[in-house]
C-alpha cells in the first residue's frame, strides 16, 4: 500500500500551526535566528532612516520586522521589537541631526506599533483556532469516511455471502425438489400411458412445465452463484456470463477480453463480474439490444471491464434519482476505487465502462 500524507498531517509536516504552529521556527535555535534576523531587518530600515534624514520618516517600514516577530515568535516577542524599533527610529533621527526629540512622537509610534502587534497577535490566534478546528473537522470527516467504507465493504461482502447462499440454495434445494416432482410426474405418465388414458396429453405438459421451471431455476442460481470466479478467473466467470446470457435470453453476448488478464483479489474480481452481469441484463430488458459484447483489457495502470450493446441507448439526460442498476453498478465501482461510466455509442447503444487501478488489485 502506498503512504500518503494524511491532510490533517499536513500542519505538522510544514511546520506547527497552533499557537506554537504558526511559528516556522520550531528547530533548536530558531527564536534566536528570528531574533538576529528582526533586529537586522530594522537595523537596515534604521539605516535607511538615518540617510533620508529626519525631515521623512520611515516609520511605516519598522512594522516589517515587527509582524515578523509577531507572527512568527509571539505577542511578547512582537512587543520587545516595537520597542527596539522605536529606539533605533529615534537613535537614527538623532544621528541625522534632529534638534528636539518629541517624547509625544515616541509615545504615539509606540502606541500604533503595540495596537498593530496586539492586533496581528490576536489574527494569529484566530487563524490558529480555525485551522484547529479545520484539522479535527479533517480527522472527524476521514474517520467517518474510512467507517464508511468498512461498511460498504461489509455489507458488500454479506450481500455477496446471501447471493451465494440463495444460488446454493435454488440449486441444491428448489433444482433438485423440481428434478424429483418431474420424475414423479414422468412415472404417473408412464402409468397413464400403459393405460391409454386420455390425460397423457395434458401430462406431457406438466411435465414440460417442470422441466422449464428447472431451467429458470438453474438460470437463476448461476445469477446468485458464480464458482468460476473462485475456479478459473474473471476471463472464464465473463465468458460463461455471456454464453449463459446467449441461451438464457437468445441475444447474441460474446466476450471478447483478453484471457490473460488474472484478478488476484477475489473481492475486486466479483464486483468486476457483478458489475458485467448488471450490464448485460441492463442491455437485455430495457435497452432492447440485438448484441452484446463484454470487453476485458489491461495496461500498465488500469484493468478496464466494458459492456457494450446496440440497444436504444440511454436518454439525452439522465433521470432523478438514477435506476437501481446503474446504482448498484456505480457503488460497486466505487468500493473498488475504480472509474465508472455510462456513455452512448457513437452510432447506437450504450457502453458501461468500469477502469480499477492495476494498483489495487492486481498480481
Amino acid at each position: 500500500m502506498h503512504s500518503r500524507v494524511e491532510l490533517a498531517d499536513l500542519p505538522s509536516t510544514l511546520g506547527a500551526r497552533s499557537d506554537r504552529g504558526w511559528n516556522a521556527f520550531t528547530f533548536p535555535g530558531s527564536r534566536f535566528l528570528l531574533a538576529i534576523g528582526c533586529a537586522v531587518l530594522a537595523g537596515v530600515v534604521g539605516y535607511l532612516d538615518y540617510l533620508t534624514g529626519y525631515e521623512q520618516s520611515l516609520l511605516l517600514f519598522y512594522l516589517v520586522p515587527i509582524a515578523l516577530a509577531t507572527w512568527f515568535g509571539s505577542f511578547g516577542f512582537g512587543l520587545v521589537f516595537s520597542i527596539f524599533s522605536v529606539i533605533v527610529w529615534v537613535a537614527s533621527d538623532i544621528f541625522a541631526g534632529i534638534a528636539v526629540v518629541g517624547f509625544w512622537n515616541i509615545g504615539m509610534a509606540l502606541s500604533a506599533y503595540v495596537v498593530f502587534t496586539f492586533l496581528l497577535a490576536k489574527l494569529r490566534a484566530v487563524l490558529n483556532e480555525l485551522e484547529d478546528r479545520v484539522r479535527e473537522r479533517t480527522k472527524a470527516l476521514r474517520r467517518e469516511i474510512a467507517e464508511r467504507e468498512r461498511l460498504d465493504r461489509e455489507i458488500s461482502t454479506v450481500a455477496d455471502r446471501e447471493r451465494r447462499r440463495i444460488g446454493q440454495e435454488l440449486h441444491d434445494s428448489v433444482c433438485q425438489h423440481l428434478t424429483g416432482t418431474a420424475l414423479v410426474a414422468q412415472s404417473l405418465r408412464d402409468k397413464l400411458d400403459r393405460r391409454s388414458a386420455t390425460e397423457v396429453r395434458e401430462a406431457d405438459q406438466v411435465i414440460d412445465y417442470i422441466e422449464q421451471g428447472i431451467d429458470l431455476s438453474r438460470n437463476l442460481a448461476r445469477g446468485f452463484f458464480a464458482p468460476e470466479l473462485d475456479a478459473e478467473g474473471l476471463s472464464f466467470a465473463l465468458r460463461s456470463l455471456a454464453e449463459n446470457m446467449s441461451e438464457r435470453f437468445h441475444v447474441p453476448c460474446t466476450f471478447a477480453g483478453d484471457e490473460s488478464v488474472s484478478v488476484s483479489d477475489a473481492n475486486v474480481a466479483t464486483q468486476l463480474y457483478r458489475i458485467a452481469q448488471e450490464a448485460v441484463m441492463n442491455a437485455v430488458k430495457h435497452a432492447q439490444a440485438h448484441s452484446i459484447r463484454i470487453g476485458l483489457a489491461r495496461n500498465a495502470s488500469t484493468v478496464t471491464l466494458e459492456v457494450q450493446d446496440d440497444g436504444v441507448g440511454l436518454p439525452a439526460r439522465l433521470p432523478e434519482p438514477q435506476g437501481l442498476g446503474l446504482r448498484l453498478m456505480s457503488h460497486g465501482a466505487a468500493l473498488l476505487g475504480a472509474e465508472f461510466s455510462v456513455s452512448r455509442n457513437p452510432d447506437k447503444g450504450t457502453s458501461v465502462t468500469c477502469k480499477v487501478p492495476v494498483a489495487n488489485e492486481l498480481e
